[in-house]
């Protein structure tokens, strides 16, 4: 309510306000008010806005969140999505089908893998893990490798590469504890990690290291297992393609390395009677007569036989 100020020094009177506007003071002592912002217009908008529009804004959201996950994390996985519930797709146009195992897989029944499909086709070849680093022998490999010949699979050995051991010692140990024939595949070599205190240069002499000693004991080109950008990142040298390629690349129907292939890891979620749990499924991108010739020992020529199956 306006009141009345008596003005002592005139004896006139004014009618005020007692209502006073907030003060602020500035850093050279004046005093301004502040004056309080009325919200903003799209603010006073969504204040008027109907019930109906809210809900409909928020049901918005929640389908654009729903699409990205979709769009970055289901739709790239969607092969796995589908194998994890028994819908396992298989590339098409192969016919020369395998598996890689280890310790992972538990103790598998052979009788009932000798038997085993994939995509309508009998497994041809096993690779077993063997050795990691310079003192890890896998706990089951013995009796896998004895075991895939036994039951007639060209059988194959592979070692995990450690970034904690030099590479000669890495591959005295492996010809220490593997001893491939006649018949096995070419020794493998499963790299997927380089070392952080090399640089690019130091790492390929290494893993060079590891071939050449492997290949003068065998005198075959060791395999080459890894990713695919793993290898166009740091083996894409002109001397790596020398040796065969083993590229994992899980769940497209399509494999995107643009460069030659020998062996080509799919998926990790295959099922397969005789082993508990998943194992991983791999293709041979050539007749099984190529297979046969990529063997130890096959000198460009295999018999007849190997037409026969």
């Amino acid at each position: 309510m306006p009141s009345l100020i008596i003005n002592l020094m005139t004896g006139t009177t004014k009618r005020t306000n007692t209502k006073r506007r907030s003060t602020t003071y500035h850093r050279s002592g004046y005093r301004s008010p502040v004056r309080h912002k009325r919200p903003g217009f799209i603010l006073r908008l969504l204040q008027h806005l109907p019930t109906w529009t809210w809900w409909l804004g928020g049901g918005l959201i929640v389908l654009g969140y729903i699409w990205a996950f979709y769009f970055f994390f289901v739709g790239p996985t969607g092969f796995r999505w589908r194998a994890l519930y028994g819908d396992v797709d298989y590339p098409e146009g192969y016919e020369i089908h395998g598996i890689d195992i280890s310790h992972y897989q538990g103790t598998i029944d052979w009788e009932k893998l000798k038997d085993a499909m994939i995509d309508r086709c009998p497994i041809r070849f096993v690779v077993i893990k063997a050795t990691e680093g310079t003192s890890s022998l896998d706990d089951n490999f013995n009796d896998n490798f004895y075991q895939a010949k036994e039951y007639g699979f060209i059988r194959g050995a592979y070692h995990f590469w450690s970034t904690k051991s030099s590479a000669r010692n890495q591959a005295a140990y492996f010809l220490k504890q593997v001893h491939l024939e006649e018949g096995d595949l070419p020794p493998v070599l499963d790299i997927e990690h380089k070392s952080k205190t090399q640089t690019n240069e130091e790492f390929k002499e290494s893993v060079l290291t590891w071939l050449h000693i492997v290949e003068d004991k065998y005198h075959v080109k060791p395999i080459i297992y890894t990713y695919y950008k793993f290898k166009t990142t740091y083996l894409n040298d002109a001397v790596f393609d020398q040796y065969p390629y083993w590229i994992a690349h899980y769940y497209v129907q399509k494999v995107e390395y643009n460069g030659e292939w020998k062996f080509w890891q799919h998926t990790d979620c295959g099922k397969l009677p005789g082993i508990r749990g998943y194992v991983d499924f791999n293709i041979y991108n050539g007749s099984y007569y190529d297979l046969r010739k990529l063997t130890i020992g096959s000198h460009e020529q295999i018999g007849e036989d190997a037409y026969k199956n």
